[in-house]
C-alpha cells in the first residue's frame, strides 16, 4: 500500500507534456493604441470626506444650510454665508429666500455678476413678494 502512493506521487511530480498547441499559449504583443483615460470610469472615493456631494431634493437640508448662512451673514463672514446659501439652492432649487439671501451675501462679497443671477432668480420665484420692487430696483443697479 505504501509503494502504491509512492507511486502516486511520481506521478504527479513528473513533469506534464507540452500544450498540444502552442499557439495558444502565446499571447498577443501587437502594438495596440494605450488606453486613454476617458475610457475608464473614475474610481469610487475611498474617502467619503473628499467625494463629491450628491444633491437630491432636500428641503430640510435646504432650510439646514440658510439656517447656517444666516449665522455666518450675522457675524459679517459674507463668504462663508454665500457658500451655505449656494448650497442651499442646490438642495432645493425653488428656495426663493435662499435665493434671496445669496443675492445679499453676494452684494457684500462684491461679486455683481452672482448677486444678479441670485436676484434674478428669487425674482422669478417670487414675483409677488412685497420686497419684489426693491429686489427689482437693485437689479438695475447691479448691472
Amino acid at each position: 500500500m505504501l509503494a502504491a502512493c509512492f507511486a502516486l506521487q511520481a506521478q504527479d511530480s513528473s513533469p506534464q507534456p507540452p500544450a498540444q498547441n502552442q499557439g495558444e499559449l502565446k499571447r498577443d504583443r501587437s502594438p495596440k493604441a494605450a488606453p486613454t483615460k476617458e475610457s475608464y470610469p473614475p474610481p469610487p472615493e475611498e474617502d467619503q470626506s473628499v467625494a463629491p456631494t450628491q444633491y437630491s431634493f432636500n428641503p430640510l437640508q435646504s432650510q439646514r444650510e440658510v439656517g447656517v448662512g444666516n449665522d455666518y451673514f450675522k457675524r459679517g463672514s459674507y463668504r462663508a454665508a454665500a457658500g451655505r446659501f449656494r448650497e442651499a439652492t442646490k438642495w432645493n432649487e425653488k428656495n426663493a429666500e435662499a435665493w434671496l439671501r445669496l443675492g445679499e451675501a453676494s452684494e457684500k462679497t462684491k461679486d455683481k455678476d452672482a448677486a444678479r443671477e441670485a436676484y434674478t432668480k428669487y425674482l422669478d420665484l417670487a414675483s409677488d413678494a412685497k420686497n419684489a420692487a426693491e429686489i427689482q430696483r437693485r437689479v438695475q443697479k447691479l448691472k
